[in-house]
């Protein structure tokens, strides 16, 4: 099984949106069983919030559930227990870094940003950009 997490400022836009993405393309695939996929925050911000409605509204509009899902931080518990830990952007992969150094887990979700939706109100464009990576993963990992 793979253990993959997905990280942004604070978990509850585009980690939780690629979290319960990858769920489904994987559950589609027939392949749910050989994941195990989680989000997380760099930041403590919003620890305990529910995903941000517009996010939870585009994760509808595709017929994706994230009920139940609040905002957790990730800590040193995860580094070691999961096999891939995805980022959103270059200030989420420089917070990681400094938070955890000598982890070689971090990578990027995408060779360029997913830009928060939090900042941009863009959550269809957040949403086509997190697919295309998640996609990705299920290629290259399932």
């Amino acid at each position: 099984m793979k253990k993959i997490l997905f990280v942004c400022l604070g978990n509850i836009c585009r980690s939780p949106m690629a979290e319960f993405i990858l769920k489904d393309l994987a559950a589609k695939a027939g392949k749910s069983a050989d994941f195990f996929i989680a989000s997380a925050a760099v930041s403590r911000e919003e620890e305990g919030n529910p995903v941000y409605p517009p996010a939870r509204r585009e994760l509808a509009a595709h017929g994706i559930s994230c009920a139940g899902k609040t905002a957790r931080q990730i800590t040193r518990q995860d580094c070691r227990d999961f096999d891939y830990i995805y980022y959103m952007d270059s200030s989420n992969g420089r917070r990681l870094r400094s938070m955890f150094p000598g982890e070689t887990k971090f990578q990027p979700l995408l060779s360029r940003d997913v830009a928060d939706p939090w900042y941009t109100g863009d959550f269809e464009t957040a949403y086509r950009d997190i697919a295309e990576g998640c996609q990705r993963i299920l290629e290259e990992l399932g």
